[in-house]
């Protein structure tokens, strides 16, 4: 099976790293996500907490954008060091 040397990131350990980190921001973000909607949920069950669960809803729906943020940010961070290391490599 060849691979498709467009998809292949070769930034070595540090790349590891990084994506290790910002895939654990990601995964800590869809935690609060899932307790957000949990708090929401119970708040509904009681009547005079369902103005406090409707807000927690916005919360937790607002926070499904730090998703793509975290992504967008670790594709950026990932581009700068590629660069930094086309660079490198081609001032030697």
């Amino acid at each position: 099976m060849s691979r498709d040397p467009s998809l292949t990131l070769p930034l070595g350990p540090e790349a590891l790293v990084i994506r290790r980190r910002y895939e654990t921001a990601v995964l800590a973000n869809d935690f609060l996500i899932g307790l957000w909607f949990t708090l929401g949920s119970v708040a509904f069950l009681f009547p005079e907490y369902e103005s406090v669960g409707a807000w927690v809803f916005v919360i937790a729906s607002l926070q499904y954008l730090v998703r793509p943020s975290i992504r967008l940010a670790r594709n950026i961070h990932l581009q700068r060091i590629r660069r930094r290391q086309t660079l490198s490599a081609s001032a030697h």
